[in-house]
């Protein structure tokens, strides 16, 4: 047990093998831990897939094998208001949104840290893939977690320094692998449990059966046009794709055809052949520096505009009203509206936001 003295930690508790791991790496080490699994929205007549009943329960015997207190918090209201309303919105304005990042930031940071505070919790912790380094001058760096295909810093970097103060990293050196060893080594029965998936709250079909009930009169069938407006076929609505896309268009030439652009106005798909996909210059809104603040001046950087995608090289210049420009070293062929520019030097996470191809 440990001394009623000791440090007390909420962790995100979601029943899969990382939040417990991480629960468990926090009751070795002495911490108080208490467990929290956050109740999601998730459209009528379905289960959110990141909070399913068995999901509930592997958590609630996880907490019990540690011998953690563990409470259910509804989150549903609160998660619809910040993440699903704003993914709709986004995709009935002809973007392409991340839903994961505003829930990172404003469900399982802002949300759960304000339970947290309540429990008397000194901080929070979440079985995330990323690390943090104190510096000297008490600024807290974001860094890279060194399992690169599971590095999940992209997903972190609307974090402020206040949450990166109050925040516990407990796989923060751990590839995926030595999670699930430490797993078995725990007797945890999570330990081949499968990764969450994404839209954790559309149900069982896709994002775009989802958008269809959501947004039933925003989805209209347009012209499929070339960059000259030849009209080359029609699409079934703007929503049903994304830049970069090339298989479903259902039209056919001497080279196959990419979206290069959705024209809301004009309800058109605007597409092109893979020459004319690439681009080297977008903007971020609503950008977050991780230290808080930048130089106004330019700078080097490794950018990536998915989670999954390779950093580019380029040069970041840092705007007014919380933009920054950005000119790639190379041609990138799916930089989307509404998803998310994040730039590092090295291991360093300096921050991102949310691509534009336009200044405001």
């Amino acid at each position: 047990m440990n001394s009623d003295s000791a440090p007390r930690i909420v962790v995100g508790l979601s029943g899969g093998v990382d939040s417990s791991v991480a629960a468990a790496l926090l009751k070795e080490e002495g911490w108080q831990v208490i467990g929290i699994m956050l109740r999601l929205w998730s459209e009528a007549g379905t289960l959110n897939r990141c909070c399913p009943p068995d999901a509930v329960i592997e958590a609630r015997n996880i907490a019990q094998q540690l011998d953690i207190p563990f409470y259910v918090v509804d989150a549903k209201q609160a998660f619809y208001d910040a993440v699903v309303e704003p993914f709709i919105a986004g995709y009935a304005s002809g973007l392409t949104p991340n839903p994961c990042l505003r829930c990172n930031r404003l469900i399982r940071w802002s949300f759960l840290r304000s339970r947290a505070k309540a429990l008397n919790a000194d901080k929070i912790a979440t079985g995330h893939y990323a690390r943090t380094k104190l510096l000297p001058n008490g600024i807290v760096q974001l860094l890279k977690n060194p399992d690169t295909e599971k590095d999940q810093s992209y997903f972190l970097h609307l974090l402020t320094q206040d949450d990166l103060l109050g925040t516990v990293f407990p796989l923060a050196e751990l590839s995926k692998a030595e999670v699930r060893k430490l797993a078995r080594e725990f007797s945890l029965p999570v330990a081949d449990r499968p990764d969450s998936q994404d839209l954790c709250f559309v149900g069982q079909g896709d994002y775009r059966d989802f958008l269809r009930k959501s947004l039933p009169n925003a989805l209209r069938p347009g012209p499929i046009l070339n960059q000259d407006g030849e009209q080359l076929g029609e699409h079934t609505g703007l929503s049903d794709y994304t830049i970069g896309q090339r298989k479903g268009l259902g039209i056919a030439g001497p080279e196959p055809y990419y979206v290069i652009q959705k024209d809301i106005e004009n309800n058109a798909l605007v597409v092109g052949i893979k020459t004319e996909l690439g681009r080297t210059k977008f903007y971020t809104h609503t950008t977050n520096w991780i230290a808080g603040s930048v130089s106004a001046e330019p700078f080097p950087a490794e950018i990536k505009i998915r989670y999954k995608s390779r950093p580019i090289p380029g040069l970041v210049t840092p705007l007014p009203d919380h933009q920054a420009g950005i000119i790639l070293e190379e041609p990138a062929p799916d930089i989307t509206p509404g998803q998310a520019g994040v730039f590092y030097q090295g291991q360093i996470c300096l921050g991102g936001g949310t691509i534009s191809l336009e200044e405001s």
